[in-house]
């Protein structure tokens, strides 16, 4: 008998019963002080900043002078539009727009300058931006391709402080993307690379205020 047909078996005896697994206990902090809305878009604005994601803030009514400013000072000819994406926030803009489709490749997707999209919800505590391929969101990958994402979070409704409130919110069967700050990696001597797997820049924009 082999080794991997031994710890099979042994997984096999284990679970031979199929009754409920011991309970897990849930006893810990599920947020770290109370915070007001406005604490909490402050807390994660900050922790965005320190991963190096570019924060801004507006409303209904700036949003679409504020990404067409933002894409004209990236120089954007392109940006890629998730289906979903409210019209009004590229209602300024000047790049061409480029549709998520099933059939572009990579290399297409390469080629755009820029992506705009929306988000499943933000978590203060951590800086994190989560992506769930929710309308304004695309495919995981036109966030993972261009080099420059906008992201929008509209505040306070898709903000929660701490990643135990995150979770119950979150479909698991979606293709969860957390980003906290701009693609990064280090190599054995530490050496910081940004935008290996992701976008060198990120972003992001909170938005208050009516959706409209």
């Amino acid at each position: 008998m082999s080794s991997r047909d031994r710890i099979l078996g042994r997984i096999r005896r284990a679970v031979a019963d199929g009754g409920p697994g011991p309970a897990v206990p849930r006893d810990y902090l599920r947020v770290h002080g109370a915070r007001t809305p406005a604490e909490t878009a402050d807390l994660l604005a900050a922790h965005l900043a320190e991963y190096r994601a570019r924060v801004h803030r507006t409303d209904g009514d700036g949003i679409a002078a504020l990404v067409a400013r933002l894409l004209a000072e990236r120089g954007a000819r392109t940006v890629l539009v998730p289906a979903g994406l409210p019209p009004y926030w590229l209602a300024a803009a000047d790049a061409t727009r480029v549709h998520d489709r099933a059939a572009a490749t990579p290399y297409e997707l390469d080629t755009v300058d820029s992506v705009v999209t929306g988000c499943a919800l933000a978590i203060a505590e951590t800086g994190t931006i989560v992506l769930d391929g929710g309308p304004g969101q695309g495919r995981r990958r036109i966030t993972l391709i261009p080099d420059h994402h906008i992201c929008v979070v509209r505040v306070p409704e898709q903000v929660v402080d701490s990643v135990p409130q995150a979770l119950p919110l979150l479909d698991p069967t979606r293709p969860l993307t957390w980003i906290s700050g701009p693609s990064a990696t280090s190599d054995i001597e530490l050496d910081r690379v940004e935008g290996v797997h992701g976008p060198r820049t990120l972003e992001v924009i909170l938005l208050t205020g009516p959706a409209e």
